[in-house]
C-alpha cells in the first residue's frame, strides 16, 4: 500500500476505509469523497504488476469504455487518478454483492429472473448503441445494489469499434469458457453484439435452471458442446422461456436472435415484480473478483487436469495451459525448433514447424495453436500436421515438453 493509502487520504480528496475485496491486479476499498461526503468503491491497481503481465492496454480500454457508458444498470466510473506506482478508479459503490451469490442459493423464481434479465438486456442494448461490446458477461460481473437492482461491471475485456478489423469483426478470443459464444472460440472473427447475446442466454439459463447449460470435465469437450449448442432445458422452465433461450443459444450467430427481438418477445415483455421484494435481507457482502485460476479450480465444468495427464503414445496432440504471454510460448517453441533445424512460420497465436529431413512418413510437421481463455491465461494445443506419429511423440516427450515444463500451469500453481 502506498503512503497516501497508509495515511488514509488519497490525493487530498478521498478518505479510504475498509478493504471490500481483491482481484488479480489490485484491491477495492470503501472510500468517502471528502468534498461531497459520497461513499465510493476505490479500485487500486498496481502499475508495475499490470505492465509486467502486459495488461496496461486492458486497463486503458476499461477507462475509455466506462467513460462512454452511463446507464442506471451499469456501474458508474466517477474519476480516475494516478500516482507513480498506482492507478485509482473511484467507482459507484454497489452494496448488494454479486448476482452469482444470489444464484448460488438456488435457481430464481421466473419473475425475479425476468426482472434481472430485463435490466441486463437494457444495459447491454445501451452499450451496443455506443459501439461497446462487453465480451465477459457472467453472473460474477453482475452486481446488485441495496435495492436489488442489477449493475453490470468489469469492462476490462470489452471492445470498441476501433478494435474491429477490416472485415468488420472482432478477432480476440476472450471471456470465461462456459459463457463464451462458439464463434469466439472458433477464432474466425465474430460480431461482438451477437457474442454478448449468447452470454446473456447462458446467464438467463443459469438464473432459471440453477446450473450451467454447458458443462464438461475437459475444456476441449466443453468447447465441442458449445460449438454444437448441445444443452437441454430442465422440465420446470416455461415454454416461452425455453423458446427464448433456444434462440439466444443458437450456435450460428447469423441465425441468433437480436436484442430488438429479445425485447419484443412475449416472455421478456411480461411485467415482473420488483426484485427487492424477492430478495432476502442480507448484510453487505465482501466480494472478490474471480480470476481465471479461481474459476478453473472452483468450477467443476472448468477442470483442466486432463490436459496435464500423460498422453498415450498413439495420441497426435499435446495440450497445456500457461499464464505466460503468447510471445513467451512462441519463443520457447522456436528455441526447441532450432536444435532440430525446423523451419518456423508464426503469427501472434500460431507456430508452424516443418522438418527438413524425411522420416518414415515424410517430413515431420507440427502446429501449435494458442487460445486465450482470458488475457492472462492461455491454452496451447500442439498437433502433428504431417509425418510419422511415433517420431512426433518422441519429439514431444523428449524435447518439446521438457523445454516447456517450467511455463506450464498446473493446479499446484494456484496461490495458497
Amino acid at each position: 500500500m502506498g503512503s497516501e493509502e497508509k495515511c488514509g487520504v488519497l490525493h487530498g480528496k478521498y478518505e479510504l476505509g475498509r478493504l471490500l475485496g481483491h482481484g488479480t491486479f489490485g484491491k477495492v476499498y470503501m472510500a468517502r469523497n471528502l468534498q461531497t461526503n459520497r461513499s465510493v468503491a476505490m479500485k487500486v491497481v498496481g502499475k508495475e504488476k499490470v505492465i509486467r503481465v502486459g495488461m496496461m492496454e486492458q486497463v486503458k480500454r476499461e477507462i475509455s469504455v466506462m467513460k462512454l457508458v452511463h446507464h442506471p444498470n451499469i456501474v458508474e466510473l466517477h474519476e480516475v487518478m494516478a500516482s507513480k506506482t498506482k492507478i485509482y478508479f473511484a467507482m459507484e459503490l454497489v452494496r448488494g454483492g454479486e448476482l452469482f451469490a444470489r444464484i448460488s442459493r438456488g435457481r430464481l423464481r421466473e419473475d425475479a429472473a425476468r426482472s434481472y434479465f430485463q435490466q441486463l438486456i437494457s444495459a447491454i442494448d445501451f452499450c451496443h448503441s455506443r459501439g461497446v461490446y462487453h465480451r465477459d458477461l457472467k453472473p460474477e460481473n453482475l452486481l446488485l445494489d441495496d435495492q436489488g437492482n442489477l449493475k453490470v461491471t468489469d469492462f476490462g475485456l470489452s471492445a470498441l469499434p476501433d478494435h474491429l478489423r477490416q472485415d468488420g469483426l472482432l478477432h480476440t478470443t476472450c471471456g470465461t469458457p462456459a459463457y463464451v459464444a462458439p464463434e469466439v472460440i472458433g477464432r474466425k472473427g465474430y460480431d461482438g453484439a451477437k457474442a454478448d447475446i449468447w452470454s446473456c442466454g447462458v446467464i438467463l439459463f443459469v438464473l432459471l435452471a440453477g446450473y450451467l447449460p454447458f458443462q464438461d470435465d475437459n475444456i476441449i469437450s466443453l468447447y465441442r458442446k458449445i460449438y454444437r449448442g448441445d444443452f437441454k432445458c430442465p422440465p420446470w422452465l416455461s415454454p416461452e422461456s425455453r423458446k427464448l433461450i433456444g434462440r439466444m443459444l443458437e450456435p450460428n450467430p447469423i441465425a441468433r436472435i437480436s436484442i430488438a427481438k429479445i425485447m419484443s418477445s412475449s416472455w421478456f415483455r411480461k411485467s415482473s415484480m420488483p426484485v427487492a421484494k424477492e430478495r432476502e435481507e442480507q448484510e453487505d457482502v465482501e466480494t472478490e473478483t474471480l480470476n481465471a485460476f479461481h474459476i478453473i479450480s472452483l468450477s467443476e465444468g472448468f477442470n483442466l487436469s486432463p490436459l496435464f495427464e500423460e498422453k498415450r503414445v498413439e495420441r497426435e496432440e499435446l495440450r497445456f495451459a500457461t499464464t505466460r504471454p503468447a510471445s513467451s510460448v512462441i519463443s520457447r517453441i522456436e528455441e526447441v525448433a532450432k536444435t532440430r533445424n525446423f523451419k518456423v512460420r508464426k503469427t501472434d497465436s500460431c507456430v508452424r514447424l516443418q522438418g527438413q529431413e524425411s522420416g518414415r512418413k515424410g517430413k515431420l510437421g507440427i502446429t501449435a495453436d494458442i487460445f486465450a481463455v482470458t488475457p492472462s491465461f492461455l491454452v496451447v494445443e500442439v498437433k502433428k500436421s504431417s509425418g510419422d506419429t511415433l517420431e512426433y511423440n518422441n519429439f514431444c516427450n523428449t524435447e518439446l515438453r521438457p523445454a516447456l515444463k517450467d511455463i506450464e500451469w498446473t493446479s499446484s500453481s494456484l496461490p495458497a
